[in-house]
């Protein structure tokens, strides 16, 4: 098994919803857009930080798999798109809950690589330990303290 991962989010009382974010050293903020009431668009949304975190495990994967390989990318960039769709079989579309989400990845990747080469790369891209944890069954298990 795998070490666990701990990471810390605090929203103190004076802030509406900028939130700060610990992942060991590293500190980042996440808040609402200046759309929402009450955001001030002083970082990225939480929806921002998930396709991040996919894209960021996808580049890597992608990277480590045509190292491994000897392949050359000269450059890589991926553009990932989220929204909620209805699902196609859906009896109640009018229900909000009716709705799927689904993320677009749109890979990008500069090198001298042949068609072959690059359809393995687009299949690797679907194997980061991210994507395969999303289109999981995931499990949240959630408790309070009152301190």
């Amino acid at each position: 098994m795998s070490e666990q991962k701990i990471v810390h989010v605090h929203l103190p009382e004076n802030e509406v919803f900028k939130t700060t974010l610990t992942a060991g050293k590293h500190e980042l903020i996440a808040d609402e857009p200046e759309s929402v009431q009450g955001g001030q668009d002083s970082g990225p949304d939480p929806y921002d930080y998930l396709l991040m975190g996919l894209g960021s495990c996808t580049l890597m994967t992608v990277k480590m798999y045509a190292r491994r390989k000897g392949w050359v990318i000269e450059d890589m960039y991926l553009e990932l798109r989220h929204n909620k769709r209805h699902a196609k079989d859906c009896a109640e579309c009018e229900d909000p809950k009716s709705k799927i989400d689904h993320i677009e990845k749109e890979l990008i990747i500069k090198g001298d690589l042949s068609q072959e080469q690059l359809d393995k790369l687009l299949d690797i891209s679907k194997k980061c330990p991210v994507h395969r944890t999303l289109e999981s069954d995931i499990s949240i298990s959630s408790s309070l303290s009152n301190r």
